[in-house]
C-alpha cells in the first residue's frame, strides 16, 4: 500500500498461492489485467484496492475468488459497474464503496459501508435515528405553519391585501417542501430495513424524481417571491415620494411569472436523461445538492448555476436591497406627522423582512459552502450533506410561518380583537341563559293570584280590549 505501484504484471501473484490478505491500496493503478487474481482463487481472504485511479474494472475480475471475505473499493469511481461483478463471492460478506448508489449492486453482501453521502446506510434511507426523527417533525412543523398561516391570512381582515396574497402564496411554496419531507419519511418506513435491495429501485424511480422536483420548486420559488417582496419594500422605503406601488394586475402576473419560471428550473433536467443523467436520483433523499464524478458534466453546470447563480445573486439582490433601506431611514429626517407615520409603518415590515433574510441566510450559506466545496472535490463528513438536505434546507420554510405572520403586530392586533370579540359573545350568551333562567323560575315561583291576566281576562274584566289602549 502506498507504494506509488503504477501497474501490476497478470503473473505477479502466481506463485503466492497462500496469500490471505493483500493491500493494494493508495497506489497509481490505472489498469488491472484480467487474470490478476486467479492463482489466489483459494487463498484470498481479503482484497483492498482502494485510492487506485483504475479507468475500468473487468466483469469478470473477481471470478476466481470464490473464497473472498472482504473487498474495499473505496475512494474510486466504478464505470461500467454490474450485479454480476460480485455474484462469483459466494463467501463475501463485507464490502467497501466509496458512494452508497454502488452498494445496490451487490444485495447478497452482510454488510456494505460506503463513505460518502453520510445520508443513507445499507439498511436503511435514513442512516440514523435523529434524521429519521427530524424528517418527521420538520415535515409536521412545516406543513401545519403554513397552512395555518394560510388560514388565519384568509380570515383575518388583511391591512395590505396584495401583500397579504403574496404572504399566502409563499406559504404555499414553503408547504411543498413539507410534503417532500413527509414522503422521505414515509419511503424510509417502507425501505426500513431493507433499503439494500431497493436503493437503486429508489433512486431510478418516478417516485423519487417526483419528491425531488417538488423539493426543487419549492426552493426556487420561495427564493424568487422572496426577491420580489424585498424589491417592493425597496421600492416603497428608498423611493417614498415615487407611485411605484405594484397594483393588483402586476402582482398576479409576477406571482404567475415566478411559479411558471420555479417549474422550469425543477422541470428541465426531467426533459432529457441522456443529457441530465438521473438528476434527481445521486442520493437516497433525491436533492441535486452534492456533486461527483460520475454526474453528467451538464447536470453538474445546470445545478451549479441554480445554486451559485440563480440563488446566490437573488441572496445579493435582498442583502443589498435591506442595506439600501436602512441607509434610506437612517438618513431621512423628515418631520412631517403623516409621511413619518406612513415611514415607521414601512420601517416596521422591513424589520421583520429583515430577519426573514437573516433566517434564509443561516440557511442558504451552508448550501453554498457544500456545493463549492463538492465542485472543489474536497472530501467532507458524510453528516454535513444529511444535516444540510433534512434540516437546514427545509427549516427556512418551517420559520416563516411564524416571521411573516404569527411575529407581526398587526397579526397580534387582529387576534387579540378577535378574542376579545369571542370572548365577550360568550359572556353574553352566559349572562343571558342566566337572565333567562332566573326570569322562568321568577315567573313560575309566583302564586297565582300574583300571575299578570291573560288578554281574556282582561277583556272580561275591563271590557276593552288591552291591543288598543
Amino acid at each position: 500500500m502506498d507504494n506509488r505501484i503504477r501497474s501490476i504484471p497478470e503473473n505477479t501473484f502466481q506463485s503466492l498461492w497462500k496469500l490471505a490478505d493483500l493491500n493494494l491500496s493508495g497506489n497509481k493503478i490505472k489498469d488491472l489485467p484480467k487474470n490478476t487474481f486467479k492463482s489466489l482463487s483459494k487463498s484470498l481472504l481479503k482484497l483492498n484496492i482502494s485510492h487506485n485511479p483504475l479507468l475500468h474494472i473487468h466483469p469478470s475480475h473477481f471470478n476466481h475468488l470464490t473464497h473472498l471475505q472482504s473487498l474495499a473499493l473505496e475512494g474510486m469511481e466504478i464505470p461500467g459497474i454490474l450485479t454480476k461483478m460480485f455474484l462469483p463471492m459466494k463467501n463475501l460478506s463485507h464490502i467497501y464503496f466509496k458512494t452508497f448508489q454502488y452498494c445496490s449492486y451487490a444485495p447478497h453482501v452482510r454488510s456494505c459501508k460506503p463513505n460518502t453521502d453520510g445520508i443513507s446506510s445499507f439498511e436503511d434511507l435514513l442512516a440514523n435515528v435523529v434524521l429519521r426523527v427530524s424528517v418527521w417533525v420538520m415535515a409536521f412543523i412545516t406543513c401545519f405553519g403554513n397552512v395555518f398561516v394560510i388560514c388565519m391570512r384568509s380570515l383575518i381582515r388583511a391591512e395590505n391585501n396584495l401583500h397579504a396574497a403574496c404572504i399566502k402564496v409563499l406559504c404555499c411554496a414553503d408547504c411543498l417542501m413539507g410534503v417532500y419531507l413527509f414522503f422521505v419519511g414515509v419511503f424510509d418506513v417502507k425501505f426500513r430495513g431493507q433499503y439494500n435491495r431497493n436503493a437503486l429501485i429508489w433512486m431510478e424511480s418516478v417516485e423519487c424524481r417526483t419528491i425531488g422536483f417538488l423539493a426543487m420548486l419549492s426552493s426556487e420559488v420561495s427564493v424568487l417571491i422572496l426577491t420580489y417582496l424585498t424589491l417592493e419594500r425597496f421600492l416603497v422605503i428608498v423611493f417614498p415620494f415615487s407611485n411605484l406601488r405594484p397594483g393588483k394586475l402586476q402582482t398576479v402576473l409576477v406571482l404567475a411569472f415566478i411559479w411558471l419560471l420555479g417549474f422550469m428550473i425543477a422541470a428541465v433536467p426531467l426533459m432529457n436523461e441522456d443529457v441530465f443523467g438521473n438528476y434527481y436520483g445521486r442520493n437516497g433523499v433525491c436533492f441535486p445538492l452534492h456533486s461527483d464524478r460520475q454526474e453528467k458534466p451538464t447536470a453538474k453546470g445546470y445545478s451549479t448555476g441554480i445554486f451559485l447563480g440563480l440563488n446566490l445573486v437573488a441572496f445579493l439582490v435582498i442583502a443589498f436591497s435591506y442595506s439600501s433601506m436602512f441607509c434610506s431611514i437612517y438618513k431621512t429626517g423628515i418631520n412631517a406627522t403623516d409621511l413619518r407615520s406612513r415611514l415607521h409603518r414601512d420601517v416596521a415590515v422591513a424589520n421583520r423582512f429583515f430577519f426573514i433574510v437573516f433566517s434564509d441566510a443561516l440557511c442558504w450559506i451552508p448550501i453554498f459552502l457544500v456545493k463549492v466545496l463538492s465542485l472543489l472535490e474536497v472530501e467532507m463528513p458524510g453528516t454535513i450533506s444529511s444535516w444540510v438536505v433534512i434540516f437546514i434546507l427545509p427549516i427556512n420554510s418551517a420559520l416563516n410561518p411564524i416571521l411573516y405572520t404569527l411575529t407581526t403586530s398587526f397579526f397580534r392586533e387582529q387576534v387579540e380583537g378577535l378574542l376579545c370579540h369571542w370572548q365577550r359573545r360568550h359572556t353574553f350568551k352566559k349572562d343571558r341563559k342566566s337572565l333567562t333562567s332566573s326570569t322562568i323560575f321568577a315567573e313560575s315561583a309566583r302564586p297565582p293570584c300574583c300571575q299578570p291576566p291573560s288578554y281574556l281576562q282582561q277583556v272580561c274584566l275591563t271590557g276593552a280590549d288591552p291591543r288598543y289602549a
